[in-house]
């Protein structure tokens, strides 16, 4: 008898501890959620590839979050002086082109309704919003398969989260298509939670309007740099290698104007739309320009995205694409797939 007790003592101990050595979904999942979600505050570093175009494209992300909806996201390429920047403050959403001097602003909830890998707040929404969301326990680290919640899902459906066991935070988010291809890989180099940022280090500077004084200094200046600053650049076209079935280039023709060329390009057949661009200009000042739709980054730029159009500047160009035949995803999946073949 006395041998028996013992033996369910130890069958029960082993119970226990076999219970209490794997945590579930759920008890990660609300670990994360704490600890994420609780804090006032974060800075991060990451780098970012993307492989949605003809060649993979590298980035550095710097991100400030300040609760409740402060937000402040660099994107700069790597080996390129290019950047741009989102600013989500009390005035709204903005987002900043420095080589550009450009300010769009934006009548937009982002990012609540467009999650984003490189924001950790928006990657605990998207494990807590798929119920049928699968975690796999790995030596160091939990790993989550989640589908995504961004402007991208239908082709880019799911996500895997790695999370480091020590720390809880996210350590890399890979992105995929349907074929469970990655093409979206984002590594954290540094997470720093608690670090809060004053209100007005998300101001949003702009240049403020030339006294009379200044306004002669300032035409002259730009007449004498008028050669310089209307200089036709050597610039390059654009084409969209995205495969949309049954659509092909019917048409293509070049405008000149006052910086280069405008280049209109007519896409035919099932999948109908037009591709329109030419050398951005600089503005006057930096004053903020308000602009339709919803910020969507593309990771080489943030882009304006409507019902039947998209917006956006990159490597010195303006882009536009419209159709009414496209949905949201393949006016981005045209944007993403933008390639450089030819020069003018």
């Amino acid at each position: 008898m006395r041998k028996k007790i013992i033996l369910l003592t130890v069958i029960a101990v082993m119970l226990v501890l076999g219970g209490c050595g794997k945590p579930s979904k759920e008890d990660v999942m609300k670990k994360l959620s704490n600890k994420w979600n609780e804090t006032k505050g974060y800075e991060l570093n990451a780098s970012m590839e993307i492989k949605t175009g003809s060649e993979p494209r590298v980035y550095n992300v710097e991100v400030w979050h300040t609760k409740p909806e402060f937000y402040k996201v660099n994107v700069t390429q790597s080996g390129n002086e290019e950047s741009q920047m989102i600013v989500r403050n009390e005035e709204g959403v903005f987002v900043i082109t420095p080589s550009l001097g450009k300010t769009y602003k934006f009548q937009s909830d982002w990012p609540a309704q467009n999650s984003q890998g490189y924001l950790i707040g928006t990657l605990a929404e998207d494990i807590k919003a798929d119920k049928a969301a699968v975690m796999e326990e790995m030596e160091k680290e939990y790993v989550f398969e989640t589908a995504t919640r961004n402007n991208h899902k239908s082709l880019l459906p799911t996500q895997k989260i790695h999370i480091d066991k020590k720390t809880l935070l996210p350590n890399k988010v890979t992105i995929h298509d349907e074929a469970g291809e990655e093409k979206i890989s984002i590594k954290f180099d540094k997470i720093a939670l608690g670090v809060e940022h004053k209100v007005a280090e998300y101001k949003v500077e702009m240049d403020k309007p030339k006294a009379d004084g200044d306004k002669a200094d300032s035409e002259e200046e730009a007449t004498e740099g008028d050669g310089e600053a209307q200089a036709k650049v050597n610039q390059q076209t654009y084409y969209p290698v995205a495969n949309l079935q049954g659509t092909t280039l019917s048409e293509e023709k070049s405008v000149e104007i006052e910086n280069g060329q405008r280049v209109i390009m007519t896409f035919s057949g099932d999948k109908e739309y037009v591709v329109i661009q030419e050398p951005a200009e600089k503005p006057l000042n930096e004053m903020p320009v308000s602009i339709e739709g919803d910020p969507v980054d593309l990771g080489f730029a943030v882009a304006a995205l409507t019902e039947q159009s998209i917006h956006w500047e990159a490597n010195g160009m303006a882009f536009f694409v419209a159709s009414d035949m496209l949905s949201k995803e393949e006016l981005i999946t045209v944007a993403n797939s933008m390639t450089a073949t030819e020069s003018k």
